[in-house]
């Protein structure tokens, strides 16, 4: 017998056909000797409608009458699975995030969980009862309402797993695994049987949109076993674990990219100490997140100084250091929204030369222009002009040996 908690996204829960769909895969797993707990986002397209409501009455709204408005698609969702469930004889209960009580502190709208007492949920679990709990949801400092941000479902599943010592914490959704590229744009992606959550972490940070990038976060910090599979196909998904489950740890594991940067660069900054907090302190006070950052060698005492922001952060970012342009001193400031970040993630790249030589080799032969490289341990990214986002990572997935056979 195992202790498994369950996650079923919005295109999971679509409908009813869908939610029945949902109580039919549960009941399966309980039939099984298991003890089961859910957790379920909105159904599909309400959360972005409650959002559009609160956004058209002000766009400057209250953020903790946003999250009391926009966790109600969960409410909603909780309630109807629990009637199916019940529908087909499966002893269950539907649980909101005060319930339980899911403790965030007091970011609305992207609220940070900070604990969760599992004992209640444990002890109904014990007792055959199916908890259902509404993913995205907390309760804050103030006992008001809180949300996680987008993707919070995930972060809510890893953290009750966590809570109630889950062996595994299931994430349905509508891909049936984690692949080595987007399947999409490479045909011939291989789904992954198992990731490590260091990989699963760079991928998803880099663009890579099958779990979020703080459930993964937690799940390795509290060493929750993950699996991603289909929501709508009984196929194996991917395992996301420790890399000392992995028996063959690939020199890269995966190709991802992102089409949501832009590029900044100020040319002719003042080449001296302090110059790059001048830069990037008010960028953060205004809560502009920078990515990937390089800084020329100048020769005249001026340096030119290149970085990327969210694309959607692009117009705070150019209101901001032109505020600050009598204090930064610099020449010109360039935008180009038309790039796009590709990187290579692999825990295999911390013991091998020449990764990332393969892969400026590989874009050199297809004729792209890397603007900026940054690296961490076991990941390399670069920056490219837009119109070759498929380009390079077709490139790049074949001059790896990702490309499956046939």
């Amino acid at each position: 017998m195992a202790r498994i908690v369950m996650k079923f996204g919005g295109t999971s829960v679509a409908d009813l056909d869908r939610i029945r769909n949902v109580a039919n895969r549960v009941k399966r797993e309980v039939d099984a000797g298991n003890e089961v707990a859910v957790v379920v986002s909105a159904m599909s397209g309400t959360t972005n409608q409650l959002v559009k409501w609160c956004t058209e009455l002000s766009p400057l709204h209250d953020a903790r009458e946003y999250d009391v408005v926009v966790a109600t698609g969960e409410q909603v969702t909780i309630g109807l699975l629990a009637i199916a469930l019940q529908t087909i004889g499966v002893n269950a209960r539907s649980w909101q995030g005060w319930q339980i009580a899911i403790r965030t502190d007091d970011a609305h709208g992207k609220a940070r969980v900070e604990e969760i007492d599992g004992a209640a949920l444990i002890e109904r679990m014990q007792q055959g009862q199916v908890p259902v709990v509404a993913g995205f949801q907390g309760i804050g400092p103030d006992n008001r309402v809180t949300t996680l941000g987008r993707g919070g479902s995930d972060l809510s599943a890893v953290a009750i797993a966590a809570a109630v010592k889950a062996d595994r914490c299931d994430i349905y959704t509508d891909v049936d695994g984690v692949y080595t590229t987007d399947p999409r744009i490479v045909p011939k992606a291989r789904k992954l049987p198992a990731v490590a959550y260091e990989e699963m972490l760079e991928l998803a940070s880099v663009g890579a949109k099958v779990l979020q990038t703080r459930s993964v976060e937690l799940a390795m910090k509290q060493r929750v076993r993950v699996q991603v599979l289909s929501s709508f196909e009984d196929k194996p998904g991917s395992m996301v674990v420790d890399e000392d489950e992995i028996v063959e740890q690939p020199l890269v594991t995966g190709v991802a990219y992102s089409r949501d940067e832009a590029k900044v660069t100020l040319r002719r900054v003042p080449d001296k100490p302090g110059i790059a907090a001048e830069v990037f302190v008010p960028l953060s006070a205004a809560n502009v997140n920078v990515d990937m950052i390089v800084q020329n060698l100048g020769a005249d005492g001026t340096t030119d100084m290149t970085f990327t922001v969210g694309k959607t952060d692009l117009p705070r970012a150019k209101e901001v250091l032109e505020k600050a342009r009598a204090i930064i001193q610099y020449e010109a400031m360039i935008t180009d929204p038309d790039v796009a970040k590709i990187s290579i993630v692999g825990i295999g790249m911390r013991s091998h030369a020449g990764v990332a030589a393969t892969m400026f080799k590989a874009l050199s032969e297809k004729g792209i222009n890397i603007q900026v490289i940054s690296t961490s341990e076991i990941k390399t990214s670069v920056l490219v002009g837009l119109e070759y986002t498929e380009l390079a990572v077709r490139a790049l997935h074949t001059a790896y040996g990702l490309d499956a056979e046939g």
